[in-house]
């Protein structure tokens, strides 16, 4: 599917199912799933249906793997479709961000062919503008008057001087307070609650590197996808290549192989 194409139904999709409800979701439209912290509104649902209707009406040769249809149906993640085109969905990123009224939420999509990561798009509904990646061909924002910007990710530093985000939630208790505490090593850590727009600061510069456990494909393929064309350094905690296939493992992203194993070393030791 072409990645301007895939990018437009993303925004169709925000346009007519998320922006309508944002600051309006009444009682009722908000459901916790796993956790206080794992929600889905009714906007969510709504855009992941649009989005996979625009897509199979224009490509029904494609597969998609929407995060919702994944929670109604967990054997979707363990099918195996060869060679076939699969799109995985994530139709609002940051949905506690979305429900709490917060204007810090994106819509993602990655396409993988024979097992890759080939494109990657993040929208941002509030800004209106896509970062998206095409494997081989460098990362990119987009903006609504067709302006194109090219990113890159931030320049080495020493571990004193960097900054950065580390998703800590999905930790074991024990390695979540040793990590807290190898925090102390770096300049600044945060969390956005936002994948989606972590992985677009990084890409643009604005962050050293970038940290996360819990590995759903929705979550992270399209954002690594981007850092790495933007000149990042990325891999599981073993050092081994992360693949849409991987569901553990751990991520972790940086400016090079050499602040990747600063990091790894003297922070993450999980």
């Amino acid at each position: 599917m072409n990645i301007e194409r895939l990018a437009n139904v993303l925004r169709d999709a925000a346009r007519a199912e998320i922006l309508p409800r944002f600051r309006r979701l009444d009682e009722g439209m908000v459901r916790t799933k796993t956790s206080a912290m794992d929600l889905v509104t009714e906007a969510d649902e709504a855009a992941e249906r649009a989005i996979t209707a625009s897509i199979a009406e224009s490509h029904p040769q494609h597969v998609v793997i929407g995060e919702e249809a994944v929670s109604a149906d967990p054997g979707l993640l363990e099918r195996r479709f060869g060679d076939e085109i699969v799109l995985y969905i994530d139709p609002i990123d940051g949905t506690a961000n979305y429900a709490a009224g917060v204007p810090l939420f994106a819509v993602m999509a990655a396409v993988v062919r024979n097992g890759e990561t080939v494109a990657g798009v993040i929208y941002d509904p509030m800004g209106d503008d896509w970062v998206m990646a095409e494997r081989g061909c460098g990362a990119w924002q987009i903006f609504p008057d067709g302006r194109q910007v090219r990113m890159k990710f931030a320049d080495p530093v020493p571990l004193s001087e960097m900054a950065g985000t580390a998703s800590v939630f999905f930790l074991p208790a024990e390695k979540r307070r040793q990590v807290l505490g190898n925090l102390s090593n770096v300049r600044m850590n945060a969390s956005y609650r936002c994948a989606g727009h972590e992985y677009r600061m990084a890409a643009a510069g604005h962050l050293h590197y970038l940290m996360f456990n819990k590995l759903m494909p929705w979550d992270h393929l399209a954002g690594t996808l981007i850092t790495q064309e933007a000149g990042a350094h990325a891999a599981r905690f073993d050092g081994s290549p992360y693949l849409p296939a991987h569901r553990e493992g751990g991520l972790l992203i940086a400016s090079d192989r050499e602040s990747w194993d600063a990091l790894r070393r003297e922070v993450f030791t999980v």
